[in-house]
């Protein structure tokens, strides 16, 4: 099948919008890649520095509660209480704006591989506070990067702080460290971000390590922490000295150093196991659960030959046949995807989600979403969300989706779309005729637009 711009905008981008029209060619798809984040800086979201603020105020407030009593005692628990509510606070301030910018952007193949590489970068805030700020490490560290190379975006993901406090890389020691030796640490040495690195990031899983190449990698990790300000930091005292030998190849020496971390991500990025890892992961979230072979190797193929250019990956997956088949029907939406994709096609106002409470937002979004079966940005671990379709046709998460499509667009717009024009807004010309029949026939608009978003037609890509 040839270029279609409904089947760009629907399967590569955010969905179909009665006020913004899809990709008219392959190049305006992938330029859509280029130049400033324009979604970014219309939807902002809370920045990490502005985070740990918050988080350093919220801390002294809890110190000062341990010392007090009596009256001064309760006015901090107060005052803990309301900046815990901020916190929640910022986080659906997340969630709204990103349901803003699928919804407003003209450049939707963007949005979506920020969300493909926030998922294949996973991180999970481990306390309330920490939630809040997942957010900005998205922006911070996967949406500047994600057009170009892969190894930049793995080098910005796994040494952002909140990739290092998720996977406790700030309470590793190397137990040949100065620090373990002479302060008689005994928390040792941790494995988690460097098991990530080659079975998540980089190699995939049943790579060419051994658990040898994991502890060596995580040897040469130690050091990387977080320092005082929330940023990322070396510390050489913690670092196990001495060469560590990864896939044959030995890295540090004489002095630690962020140097050498860099190098072994370098060379992760532009492993051959690598390049076939990030095809497939790539060609299973746009196109199929189970992929064509032929595209995969072309994408693999490409990887290695532009030494992981991003841009040049995803050309060549756009300009393979098989990325454009409807012999088979398309990818479930995950929730998030279902929804942010409804709230364009309904093309809600940008002024209802700005202007919208806290309290609104989580009624709304947040909690059907999670009702669905996706927690927003807490998936049950570092490998992220599963991409298979059976993890979300389930009879809750079904049941959760047709709830959300009857009731809330008549929450988000004062006026409900014609369902005759409708049916084209959210499915294009190739709206199967039942779905047609059954917009024509409903008794009321708000049913009318629930059955078609409720259709099999709508929830896949």
């Amino acid at each position: 099948m040839s270029f279609s711009p409904q089947r760009a905008e629907i399967r590569f981008g955010c969905g179909l919008s009665p006020q913004i029209a899809p990709p008219q060619s392959l190049d305006v798809l992938l330029a859509g890649l280029d130049g400033p984040d324009a979604m970014a800086e219309r939807f902002p979201v809370l920045s990490y520095d502005a985070y740990w603020q918050r988080r350093a105020q919220w801390l002294e407030l809890r110190r000062k509660r341990r010392k007090a009593s009596g009256a001064r005692a309760a006015a901090l628990a107060d005052q803990t209480r309301a900046a815990n509510r901020r916190f929640f606070q910022d986080l659906l301030q997340g969630v709204g704006q990103n349901v803003q910018r699928w919804s407003r952007t003209g450049t939707g193949f963007r949005e979506r591989l920020a969300l493909f590489w926030a998922d294949h970068f996973t991180v999970v805030g481990k306390s309330g506070p920490q939630r809040s700020a997942v957010a900005s490490y998205v922006d911070a560290a996967i949406r500047p990067n994600m057009s170009g190379r892969f190894a930049d975006l793995l080098i910005a993901a796994v040494t952002h702080p909140m990739m290092l406090a998720y996977l406790d890389q700030q309470a590793s020691v190397g137990p040949g460290s100065v620090f373990a030796l002479r302060k008689g640490d005994t928390r040792g040495l941790n494995e988690n971000l460097a098991r990530e690195v080659m079975e998540l990031h980089t190699l995939g899983v049943g790579g060419p390590y051994s658990q040898q190449d994991v502890r060596q990698l995580a040897e040469l990790f130690t050091g990387l922490g977080i320092d005082k300000s929330g940023g990322r930091t070396f510390r050489p005292g913690r670092a196990e000295p001495g060469a560590e030998v990864v896939l044959g190849r030995s890295y540090g020496g004489d002095r630690a150093g962020l140097e050498a971390v860099y190098r072994v991500l370098y060379d992760l990025a532009l492993h051959p196991a690598t390049a076939d890892h990030i095809a497939r992961k790539l060609a299973v979230h746009f196109v199929s659960d189970s992929p064509d072979q032929g595209l995969v190797g072309h994408m693999s193929a490409r990887f290695l030959a532009t030494d992981g250019d991003l841009r040049a990956v995803y050309a060549a997956m756009l300009e393979h046949p098989a990325a454009w088949s409807d012999e088979a029907p398309g990818n479930v939406k995950p929730p998030f995807d279902f929804v942010a994709s409804a709230c364009r096609a309904l093309a809600v106002p940008e002024a209802r989600l700005r202007d919208a409470e806290p309290g609104q937002v989580n009624r709304l979004i947040y909690q059907p979403v999670r009702a669905m079966g996706q927690f927003w940005q807490r998936p049950a671990g570092p490998d992220g969300w599963p991409e298979a379709d059976e993890a979300w046709v389930t009879p809750q998460g079904l049941s959760a989706r047709l709830r959300w499509a009857m009731a809330v667009p008549r929450r988000l717009l004062t006026d409900l779309p014609d369902p005759r024009g409708f049916v084209d807004d959210a499915l294009g010309h190739a709206a199967p005729e039942p779905v047609r029949f059954a917009a024509r026939a409903a008794e009321t608009r708000a049913e009318a637009v629930g059955l078609i978003l409720s259709a099999p037609a709508f929830q896949r890509r």
